[in-house]
């Protein structure tokens, strides 16, 4: 291949300089309209992700709304169960009602617990009061129900959720965590619900306001 002379190189770029620029499809044309995002404080944006302000029922027959009553401003800790459940689900609200007593009155005052019903078709607000009865559950503790698409957009939303879809469709094999927060201060964790009661509520603290 014969090689590139000094000549040849300044023809070439002669060449090239004499060939018009292509402008860009639109160049010329004028600037669009600037775009303004409109911030969001964070506790708004989270509240928009994860608590919508669905319509429930708590076993005592009233109907509440998911933020509004049972999320805004509160420190609380919930789970998903199913009256029926034969497995986790009981086990794992015995060890809830060991939480509540070691929380005495500030169940219902400082701290709000919630169980979500997993079967909410058959779990009715007289069959979730017959659970709460016979597991021996206290003032400040509601066990809800609802349209069934709410409480799976619900599940869904809060993260009970297995990553197998195939595990995830049976109820049976359902996450047994309680996950705790405090709202206003947009802190969140989750353990598992046959954690030792102490646990739970030391995990409490840590989300608690302080005075």
């Amino acid at each position: 291949m014969p090689s590139l002379t000094r000549r040849t190189a300044l023809m070439l770029l002669g060449a090239a300089s004499a060939v018009p620029a292509i402008a860009a499809p639109g160049a010329d044309a004028a600037p669009g309209p600037r775009r303004e995002w409109k911030p969001i404080p964070p506790r708004e944006a989270i509240r928009t992700r994860y608590f919508p302000n669905h319509e429930l029922v708590t076993h005592e027959g009233r109907k509440v709304l998911f933020y509004d009553d049972l999320i805004r401003n509160k420190v609380l800790l919930l789970n998903f169960m199913f009256a029926s459940c034969e497995r986790i689900c009981p086990r794992v609200v015995d060890n809830l009602v060991s939480v509540q007593r070691l929380l005495g009155a500030r169940v219902g005052r400082d701290v709000f617990m919630y169980s979500f019903t997993l079967d909410p078709r058959h779990d009715t607000p007289a069959i979730l009061a017959d659970y709460a009865r016979m597991h021996s559950v206290g003032p400040g503790w509601l066990f809800l129900g609802g349209k069934p698409a709410v409480l799976e957009d619900l599940r869904k939303r809060l993260g009970f959720v297995d990553p197998d879809p195939k595990i995830d469709k049976d109820r049976e094999n359902h996450i047994g965590n309680v996950r705790y927060g405090n709202e206003a201060r947009q802190l969140w964790g989750a353990c598992p619900g046959m954690s030792r009661p102490e646990y739970i509520v030391e995990s409490l603290s840590w989300v608690q306001a302080r005075g």
